[in-house]
């Protein structure tokens, strides 16, 4: 196998056995890097310190994640303009904030025989969120539902 020492330093291609012992000297622990490869790849390094490190790292990178989350605004074919306003603000609110909005419109028994007003509607509605956000793709009917998911614009 060939044996890489705690520094990086490239110790060359032993019996296991030996390399078993050259740990054992230098107090280290001997770990496999990579088994598929001929020679095989080991390394000496304290495991326990190794580990610690990863965990610490791990969580590190938790910690700096930004998670998105879909907010949703519910429309109907009906709806006032004063309503429109009031959800316009609150979804350029959370646009700001880096979440995705998720509009919807529900429509109810007779509304069905007239989706492409309910579509109208939902594109009107997105177009006044241009300077805030973007759409990947048009409206679309799901069922009873027309749905489209606006993403936050790039900084």
């Amino acid at each position: 196998m060939r044996l890489i020492g705690d520094a990086g330093e490239q110790l060359g291609v032993m019996s296991l056995s030996k390399a078993l012992s050259v740990a054992e000297q230098k107090n280290l622990d001997l770990v496999l890097m990579n088994g598929s490869s001929k020679p095989a790849v080991c390394k000496l390094m304290d495991y326990g310190k190794y580990k610690f490190d990863a965990i610490k790292k791990e969580k590190e990178l938790k910690r700096n994640q930004k998670i998105i989350e879909v907010k949703e605004i519910q429309l109907s074919m009906t709806i006032s303009d004063h309503d429109i306003a009031y959800r316009i603000t609150n979804a350029k609110k959370f646009l700001s904030e880096g979440n995705k909005v998720k509009v919807s419109l529900r429509m109810r028994g007779r509304q069905q025989a007239y989706a492409k007003t309910c579509i109208e509607v939902v594109k009107n509605f997105v177009s006044k969120l241009e300077d805030a956000g973007t759409t990947d793709k048009e409206p679309e009917v799901n069922g009873r539902n027309i749905i489209v998911v606006v993403n936050p614009k790039k900084a």
